[in-house]
């Protein structure tokens, strides 16, 4: 495996540089999207290379159930400093593991209490919950055949806060939470980051870049940009938050200043891809190679393991 098993785990920070310039060069929708992928995989080739390293560090452990062959000294050889690696990566992926596992739990969690919050309420697209707190957010729907379709929820206090047009724009901008699925990047973007913290300002881009999103789709359903600008900055000043993060809300925590200065500016453009020599472009080709030497890295090193591995087992 040689090194190709370390450069995954650092190969992250070829994304840092993209995560700050995709809010300001991409237009939200795209990079929403891009940040996801490029996270998911750079945190999926990470997590696959301490597991690889795993391997060969608990064959060195007395006890272990693995057959004695894998702890011979050909086998640790594929991996430099295979005594400490080998030993670390074990208790890295076992943080790994319960930090992911938390997460997912919590986010099963939130929406579970959020569902029970909503009993007896009528079965409409927007619950109205009588409550002096302002609060307004997506819930994503349930899967499988008693599957119910997501809701924007709302409070009173929310409501009371804003003008009739402003309470037009926070519906649209929950609506199109629900539509685009943003609860599905928020939750693989927190994974990510978990999975990896070097990850954690990818986690962060993906969040603004959901609620830009929401917003610039709000506004066009609207059909007025300062009318959204006006209904994201009193909903921040007054709100409560959302349940959880991985739970999309108008005034989600995040540079509320940054999102009502971009409304109050022209659309952004729909281009995927921002011009080659242009700081944006440069920063996402970096992100595309550190991502695609990520995989290559992490498939090199698992393929090399596996025949490492192999060839010391006894037949």
């Amino acid at each position: 495996m040689g090194v190709f098993v370390f450069l995954p785990l650092v190969l992250p920070l070829t994304a840092l540089p993209i995560a700050r310039l995709a809010e300001q060069h991409l237009h939200p929708r795209t990079a929403t999207r891009l940040l996801t992928l490029v996270g998911a995989v750079l945190a999926v080739c990470s997590t696959l290379c301490l597991g690889l390293l795993m391997v060969v560090g608990t064959a060195q452990l007395p006890g272990n159930p693995l057959p004695d062959s894998w702890s011979d000294p050909e086998v640790r050889a594929a991996v430099p400093y295979d005594v400490v690696a080998g030993k670390a990566a074990i208790g890295a992926l076992a943080a790994v593991a319960v930090a992911c596992t938390a997460t997912w739990l919590r986010h099963g969690r939130v929406r579970r209490s959020a569902q029970l919050a909503l009993a007896g309420l009528p079965e409409s697209p927007v619950a109205v919950l009588p409550d002096d707190k302002a609060y307004a957010y997506a819930l994503p729907g349930t899967s499988g055949r008693t599957g119910k379709p997501g809701r924007i929820v709302v409070s009173t206090g929310m409501l009371d806060s804003l003008s009739p047009r402003e309470r037009r724009a926070l519906i649209a901008h929950e609506r199109a939470h629900l539509t685009a699925h943003h609860h599905r990047h928020l939750l693989t973007a927190q994974l990510a980051a978990r999975a990896n913290p070097l990850l954690r300002p990818l986690r962060a881009a993906v969040d603004y870049c959901a609620e830009r999103w929401a917003d610039e789709e709000a506004a066009r359903e609207v059909g007025d940009r300062r009318v959204m600008a006006l209904a994201v900055g009193k909903a921040a000043l007054v709100s409560q938050g959302t349940p959880g993060p991985t739970l999309a809300g108008i005034a989600a925590p995040g540079p509320v200043p940054r999102r009502v200065a971009a409304l109050l500016g022209p659309v952004p453009p729909s281009r995927p891809w921002p011009p080659t020599w242009t700081a944006a472009g440069l920063a996402l080709w970096v992100a595309a190679v550190g991502t695609a030497a990520s995989a290559v890295s992490s498939a090199n090193a698992a393929v090399a393991l596996v025949l490492v591995l192999h060839a010391a087992t006894p037949l």
